[in-house]
């Protein structure tokens, strides 16, 4: 009976393990953590968004990155759904056509998965950290699991302390884009008359950083700027792009300078209540506003955010980065080492918030585990 080794037990390389599984191979998973999935667990504490549900060239093009194409194709956001439903857990689509699963955690989705992984025969090995090749470090002593073919799928280099480390690209840098932060905060140098209003959310605001325009929300806390208004940004952010905010996107600038004219001589403070804007709006148009040369109502429309670059790399959702797919085959194969496939947030690509993170890394592990059990 040929055998096959998954290092990673996130979705990846549960998806990789029932493929090679469902193959025919005796499967061992090796996982560093003592529980698999954390991280897939962790998403679901803000409900688990699986997929998203719009048209599909729509969205393979958000993740600018081609040779994910043949993988969605194959395993996309329907598959997604049919897959979460197969395992008893019905879903839903929300008004943003963001997917979830109607109990809103990835708990029970995953044991039905573990549960049906084992009556696979699928062996989960736990505090087992990858050496390099077949060798492991685990408690007791560092251990070999041979196998004939190897699917690595040990994530990016976000919250290390799930499992996520990034920590084998040392093994292999000839082959690694370097990581990036993606669908991350961004620090800023607050004044102290920001502090009051740390945690507040800022709703109903339009944002615009590179050319791209985004209807959103977010909050502002001491360590800067976060939220799905910001991750929605963030790329063309972290690439240098400036920030800008209207605060007032449901009116016009002329509508704005006729209500100022009609308001009379005021303080501006009392200027900018009687235009409704809630306090956190108010804050933050003093502390990035208040000095500029344009008029209140143009300044309103088009708020300069000056921030200190992208939080830190292990608070990011997710990164961009990882193992170039030039070093892959279109089997997700490493070239330069015969029946080692690679999966998941291992691979050079990244994701926008909105359910394409989950269903890349399930897409991925999928087409890895085919083609591994192929090539067994």
């Amino acid at each position: 009976m040929k055998s096959a080794l998954v290092i990673g037990a996130g979705p990846a390389g549960l998806m990789a393990a029932e493929e090679l599984a469902k193959a025919g191979l005796a499967v061992t998973v090796a996982e560093a953590k003592p529980s698999p999935a954390r991280k897939f667990l962790m998403a679901g504490k803000s409900g688990l968004n699986l997929t998203k549900d719009e048209p599909f060239e729509a969205f393979v093009a958000a993740y600018e990155q081609p040779a994910l194409r043949p993988m969605l194709e194959a395993f996309g956001p329907e598959d997604v759904k049919r897959w979460a439903e197969a395992l008893e857990q019905e879903v839903f689509t929300g008004s943003s056509g963001r997917v979830f699963p109607k109990a809103m955690k990835a708990s029970p989705l995953l044991r039905a998965w573990l549960a049906r992984l084992a009556a696979l025969g699928v062996e989960i090995k736990t505090r087992h950290r990858w050496l390099g090749g077949q060798s492991f470090d685990t408690p007791t002593d560092q251990v070999t699991l041979a196998a004939d073919v190897t699917v690595l799928a040990m994530g990016g280099a976000s919250w290390a302390r799930l499992g996520s480390d990034g920590a084998w690209a040392k093994r292999m840098p000839d082959l690694v884009a370097p990581f990036q932060p993606a669908n991350m905060g961004f620090a800023m140098a607050w004044s102290d008359h920001m502090t009051p209003l740390f945690g507040a959310p800022v709703k109903q605001v339009a944002l615009r950083a590179g050319g791209i325009k985004h209807r959103g929300e977010f909050v502002v806390s001491r360590r800067g700027l976060e939220g799905s208004g910001i991750y929605a940004l963030s790329k063309v952010m972290r690439e240098g792009a400036p920030l800008w905010l209207d605060l007032m996107p449901d009116v016009t600038l002329q509508e704005i300078e006729s209500r100022l004219a009609k308001a009379g001589k005021q303080s501006l403070p009392n200027l900018l209540k009687r235009l409704k804007l809630d306090p956190v709006k108010r804050a933050l148009f003093f502390e990035f506003g208040k000095d500029r040369d344009t008029s209140v109502a143009q300044t309103l429309k088009n708020l300069p955010i000056a921030h200190a670059g992208p939080r830190p790399m292990d608070e990011a959702i997710s990164t961009a980065g990882g193992l170039c797919f030039e070093a892959l085959s279109e089997g997700l194969m490493l070239k330069s080492q015969p029946n080692v496939f690679a999966a998941g947030e291992m691979l050079d690509w990244e994701a926008p918030t909105g359910g394409y993170l989950i269903t890349a890394c399930l897409a991925t592990g999928k087409w890895a585990g085919q083609h591994a059990a192929q090539a067994a």
